[in-house]
């Protein structure tokens, strides 16, 4: 794989603010998150991934999954391919955030015992802090050990959104 000098980025309005997504050639994600600007995604994505720039577009496939997410199907983003990359940790962590379910967020130490390192909470709470491509990896699923919310890179009231939207619509709410 060899990473693209430039990569394709577009943003729609979502209920807590306008979410960006920039895509590799493959239309892989490799970073998003809660804001106009590509400026604070490219950054956060690996330098082994990095493009050197993003190209804006009107549109891109993978944000019909995140509309239909919006509407109220919190499965629409389970499949979407995401690609990053660190150490073994960090790598397994991210996954495993995948496994966490909409409308039942763990806890860091919850979320450190899943990924099989139950002492390990502060690399936990690192694997959230460091993850480029959020809703689709829902660090914003973890919560800290009294119930509160925890820091985000997007904003405390945009993860109260999220998981009151999660709450809201996962099956038997």
């Amino acid at each position: 794989m060899t990473v693209p000098t430039v990569a394709r980025h577009a943003t729609v309005s979502t209920p807590p603010g306008p979410f960006t997504v920039v895509v590799d050639a493959d239309d892989v994600v490799l970073a998003s998150g809660w804001t106009a600007d590509v400026g604070d995604l490219l950054p956060v994505v690996h330098a082994s991934l990095r493009p050197a720039g993003s190209e804006l577009v009107d549109r891109l496939p993978v944000l019909d999954e995140v509309e239909k997410f919006f509407a109220g199907d919190l499965t629409a983003i389970d499949g979407v391919v995401v690609r990053q990359r660190s150490g073994p940790f960090l790598t397994e962590a991210w996954e495993v955030l995948r496994s966490v379910p909409a409308g039942r967020p763990d806890t860091y130490a919850a979320f450190a015992a899943r990924c099989g390192r139950p002492a390990a909470v502060r690399a936990a709470a690192n694997a959230c802090a460091r993850n480029a491509a959020a809703l689709f990896v829902p660090c914003h699923r973890v919560l800290g050990s009294d119930g509160g919310l925890g820091g985000f890179r997007w904003g405390t009231p945009v993860k109260r959104w999220l998981l009151d939207h999660e709450a809201a619509h996962a099956p038997g709410a």
